[in-house]
């Protein structure tokens, strides 16, 4: 097996995981810098909602596509090492847009090109940081610690914007680009000092395989054979689904009604915000005692503000329909991800969650993609004077730049109410969590 050069002394435990969770935030908090300074670069440069979002396909669709082999190697190596590479991949890219910055030749095709090269070292992220918890802290502070990797997330969305807009006059794009390197290293040398321990082995024959396609593919398998995983990974990837066209569309609505940074920056700390509150309720508190209610009504309350957020048509409305709605992510994602903690065995997470997550989110890019050009090509010009939705939803949406993405925003609003209403019809969905026991106790 792989060993790293450690420091003499390293960290084990709760204070592990809080040393960890703090290296996650700094890195977090420059890599969304850099985010924020990219997107202003990129509308100035096209204008156009479909640029922003195939910057985000291009992502997310490697990371979805490569995770099965991710997580057979997130199984076979130290954890610890899968999660330095994903950042040093991420702060080699931010390294390469900062140079081709600096020489005046950066293009958005180098915007796609970067997050493919990022997204394929993101796949080994999030099985990594998954199996990882499992490991390093007590059953019963699943939620807890999920909690805190979601206010890491929440806080820095709060910050990237606020910071970004100040040193974007300071120091231009460039300097932001270098932040974002610095914070890179910066998680990867917090990494020497803490523990991460391996799994202990279980008995599962098919899970110890050494056939690597036969790994790569166990995933699969497993949560195919339990309904009760499957369903909660489908009511998933129907909301990612729903969430890659509307909540994609925000940035470009919020700029094309407001020709305003400023009121990017607002919103986007608003949700930044929500985040915070709803990390720090699920840290404090845990999550619901049923966790599957954390999830399904967290996606109807999500969905519900979704809908307010599309209708909205000033700053105010935009802020607080984002603030409420993402008090809710925190919670959905907690209450999922300590359910799978507690359901499968350490030793196969990085398999199953892999596999989880292209279950989950294979629908996402799919999503992304057609966001822009529905917005761009059918709902803006629909929704402007003289449209053929103008006198059926003028009303209620407005008319002009911003409107048809509103509405696209609103309508998948909608159906994420209507995903969640679904889960709590279908009953091996709502008894998740009684139907399957927990991997200490079966």
């Amino acid at each position: 097996m792989t060993t790293l050069a450690q420091p003499s002394h390293q960290y084990t435990g709760m204070r592990a995981f809080l040393i960890f969770w703090f290296g996650q935030l700094v890195s977090l908090l420059g890599t969304n810098m850099s985010r924020f300074a990219l997107t202003i670069w990129a509308w100035e440069l096209t204008g156009q909602a479909t640029a922003l979002a195939l910057v985000a396909v291009f992502s997310f669709a490697p990371a979805v596509l490569v995770s099965p082999i991710a997580g057979a190697m997130v199984d076979r190596l130290p954890r610890k090492l899968m999660m330095m590479l994903s950042d040093a991949a991420a702060g080699l890219a931010s390294f390469v847009i900062l140079l081709l910055y600096l020489s005046g030749t950066l293009e958005i095709w180098h915007l796609y090109v970067a997050g493919a090269f990022t997204g394929i070292f993101e796949s080994f992220q999030f099985p990594a940081f998954s199996a990882a918890i499992s490991t390093m802290v007590p059953k019963e502070q699943y939620g807890r610690a999920n909690g805190l990797l979601s206010l890491a997330e929440s806080v820095s969305a709060i910050a990237a914007p606020v910071l970004a807009g100040l040193l974007l006059a300071l120091m231009g794009i460039g300097g932001i680009l270098v932040i974002d390197v610095v914070t890179c290293l910066f998680a990867i040398v917090v990494l020497l000092f803490i523990t991460v321990p391996q799994p202990k082995r279980t008995t599962d024959h098919e899970a110890q395989t050494r056939n690597f396609w036969g790994e790569v593919t166990y995933g699969f398998r497993y949560i195919l054979t339990r309904p009760s995983l499957l369903g909660l990974q489908m009511t998933f990837l129907a909301s990612n689904f729903l969430g890659g066209i509307g909540l994609i569309l925000v940035n470009p609505m919020v700029l094309a009604r407001s020709s305003n940074e400023l009121a990017l920056a607002t919103v986007q700390t608003a949700f930044g915000i929500g985040g915070v509150v709803g990390g720090l309720l699920l840290s404090t508190w845990g999550g619901p005692k049923r966790r599957v209610h954390g999830v399904l009504f967290g996606f109807i309350w999500a969905s519900l503000f979704q809908v307010w957020l599309g209708i909205g048509q000033s700053l105010w409305v935009w802020s607080a329909a984002s603030f409420i709605l993402m008090i809710s992510f925190p919670i959905i994602n907690g209450s999922n991800q300590a359910i799978w903690q507690a359901k499968v065995a350490p030793d196969v997470q990085g398999r199953v969650f892999a596999a989880r997550r292209v279950f989950a989110q294979l629908t996402g890019p799919l999503g992304m993609a057609l966001a822009g050009p529905l917005a761009d090509w059918i709902l803006e010009p629909a929704m402007r004077e003289g449209g053929a939705l103008v006198d059926a939803l003028g009303w209620l949406f407005g008319t002009g730049p911003g409107a048809g993405m509103g509405l696209l925003i609103s309508l998948t609003g909608l159906a994420g109410i209507a995903v969640g209403i679904t889960g709590y019809a279908i009953p091996a969905i709502y008894h998740a969590e009684s139907r399957l026991p927990d991997h200490d106790e079966a």
